[in-house]
This record gives structure tokens, sequence and C-alpha cells, in this order.
């Protein structure tokens, strides 16, 4: 009798399930969006380790910073719990091969640069000390540029590139490491020596970034106090100045980036949470109107000895078929939109079984307890009255 009934409104059935619809479609599209955004952080941070320390120019218009490249060595020598450092600078440049053109971040580095990276070799070789200490016109390509550049080429090692005019020779390649750095990809990057690439194509003004190691997890802290010191004795700053750069350590960014994603992530939970809550009532005022385009039937069943609890498990049933045949239908929904989206570049979606949990659990609980409002706010059934009438 439940399920005749909505069938024989299938207007007035559909429009009571579109919220529900709305509602759980958007929970695990939201669910997936959160899981989604903490996937990119881990895949943005995870060619960090959890010792890393990494200091950056502290720049305004009413700051400079004294911070420069040989500051690698000033910290590993003046800081007894930095294992390493390395340091590199960045800019996005054009880079060219004969017809073949595009923008790519290019990065001065030192030789251990690609070890503390995890970076590995493709083709050819690495950047060497010697490179680095000879200012040697040589290149290393990450896989994105190789793509760009050589599309139909696979003899590159050995080429000339050209980069702010000057003819630069790649001397190997890495492999895709699908990591981001920032805002730049460590794919869509060329890799040049710090020491050529500071003197003949960043300059001075290019960002700097000093990647450094401590020598354990527990002595981050007193390793980050060690590092602070060191250069600020190397940039002569007095007690009363500020420091002149940054210092942040890959735990903390992590987790702020991490804490940021949960917090989105939540705030879209509880957006869904509300359509979800709108649904519900649609579905009370539906069956207030049931009930009362519905005496005389409800007066009729109870004349001939149906019993108050079975005509109220008929209205119980109609509400939870609502909600769950809903339910459903926002399951195909919000898994067709992750379906679509997930390998596209707009957003990162990563599906969540408990966005799919909570969404449908949540629908049909919001169709029982929106029965049991509704049935609470009903006035008694009077099959007298119905008669009457």
């Amino acid at each position: 009798m439940a399920f005749e009934s909505l069938l024989a409104n299938k207007t007035r059935s559909f429009l009571s399930m579109l919220g529900i619809i709305i509602g759980v479609s958007t929970v695990i599209a939201v669910f997936a969006i959160g899981q989604g955004a903490q996937k990119a952080v881990d895949d943005q941070f995870q060619g960090l380790s959890a010792n890393s320390i990494l200091v950056m120019a502290m720049r305004g218009k009413t700051k400079s910073s004294k911070l420069k490249t040989t500051d690698s060595k000033v910290i590993v020598e003046n800081s007894p719990h930095i294992s390493e450092a390395t340091a590199e600078i960045q800019e996005n440049m054009t880079v060219s091969f004969e017809s073949e053109e595009g923008s790519f971040s290019i990065s001065g580095v030192e030789s251990n640069y690609f070890k503390m990276s995890s970076i590995e070799v493709d083709k050819g070789r690495l950047i060497s000390e010697e490179d680095v200490a000879r200012n040697e016109r040589v290149a290393v390509l990450g896989s994105g540029a190789v793509e760009t550049l050589f599309p139909e080429n696979d003899d590159i090692v050995g080429q000339n590139i050209k980069i702010n005019g000057k003819i630069i020779e790649v001397i190997g390649t890495v492999k895709e490491t699908g990591r981001r750095m920032g805002k730049n990809s460590l794919d869509d990057a060329v890799f040049l020596p710090n020491t050529f690439a500071e003197k003949s194509i960043l300059g001075s003004k290019a960002f700097l970034m000093i990647f450094t190691l401590a020598d354990d997890v527990a002595n981050i802290e007193i390793a980050s106090k060690e590092l602070a010191e060191a250069l600020r004795e190397e940039h002569k700053l007095r007690d009363s100045q500020e420091d002149d750069f940054r210092i942040m350590d890959a735990g903390a960014m992590v987790g702020a980036a991490q804490d940021a994603a949960k917090l989105m992530s939540l705030l879209l939970t509880a957006i869904a949470a509300i359509t979800l809550l709108v649904s519900g009532i649609g579905i009370m005022n539906v069956m207030f109107v049931t009930v009362a385009e519905r005496t005389k039937e409800i007066g009729i069943a109870k004349a001939i000895g149906g019993k108050q609890g079975d005509i109220l498990s008929q209205f119980l049933l109609e509400s939870v078929a609502l909600s769950m045949v809903g339910g459903a239908i926002g399951l195909i929904i919000g898994n067709s939109i992750i379906f679509i989206f997930r390998n596209t570049e707009l957003i990162t979606l990563a599906p969540s079984l408990m966005g799919i949990i909570i969404g449908f659990g949540f629908s049909v609980l919001v169709g029982v307890f929106f029965w049991i409002l509704s049935g609470a706010k009903s006035k008694p059934f009077r099959p007298g009255r119905c008669f009457k009438e």
C-alpha cells in the first residue's frame, strides 16, 4: 500500500526525493574533494623528509634579505644538528630547442640537491660538484620539459637548448616525480648549476630557498635555532633587528596544509548537511500534506479494524522509501561526478567510502526523523470525523 501510494503520486514523490538526491550527491562529492585535497597535500610534500627544514628569504616593500646560495655551507659548518644543506634559486623562463619552446621553472641547484630531493636520473648524468665549481653551461631536464621540447626525439643528451639567449648543453634527464615544490611542478623544471644560473641566467633577485636536513627528527627545534643563529651572525644582524629569512620545518608545513584541507572539508560537509536538513523538512511537509489528504482513507482503515500501528507503519515505509530511493540516486550521481572529474586537472577528487556511508545513512535517518516529527505534530486519526465529513 505504501509503494502504491508513492507510485500514484509520482511528481510529488520525485519532488520530495529531490532534496535527498542533491544532499547525498553533495556529501559524496564533498568528501571526495576533502580526500583529494589531502592527497594533493601528501603528493606535494612527499619529497620532503620529516626532518627537513626550509629557509627562505624574507622580502617585502620595507624588507630586504642577505640570504645567499653560499649560506648553505655556512649552515652546515655552524649548525651541529644540521647534517646536510643545499641551495636552490628558481624563476620561470622560456626555454627553446629548435622550433619547440615552453615556459619552465629554471632551478639553479647544487650537486647534492637531487639526492636530498629523492630525484632519480633517467638518462645521462646529473649535475656534479665540478659543474657547480666551474660554472658549466649544462642542464638536466624534468620529464615534462622533455615531452615539450623533444616530442619526437629520443636523442636528448648532448643536445643544446637555449635560455635567455644562452646556449646550454643537456647532460641528462630525470624520472617523473609527479610532485610539486610550491606552485611549480618538479617535472616541468630545467636544472642548472646554481653558480651559472645566478651569474648568467636568473641573477641575484631570483627566488632563493635553502633545503636542510636535521640529523634527527627529535632535534628539529634545536637545529632550527642553531640555523637561525648561524645565519644572523653571517648576515651581521643586531639583536634589535628581525630575521631577514623564514624558517619552516616540513612537519609544520604538512600539518598546516592538512589542517586547512580538513577545515575546508568540514565546511563543505556542513553545507551538504544543511542541504539534507532542508530536504528532510521537505519530506516532513509532504507527510503533513499526505496525512491531510488521506484522512478519509485513514478513517476507513480504522473503521474496518486497521490498527494505529499498521497505519503509522505505512506512512513510515513511505518516508523511508522516499529517503532510500533518493539516497540511491544521489549515490549514483555523486560517484558519477567523481568519475567524470577525477582524471581532469580542474580539481583533485579521491573516492571516499566514508562519504558514501554517511551520505546514504544520513538520508535514511533524515526520512525516519522527519516522519517521526511530522507524526508528533499531526492530529490523531479520528475515523468518526472522517465519516462525518
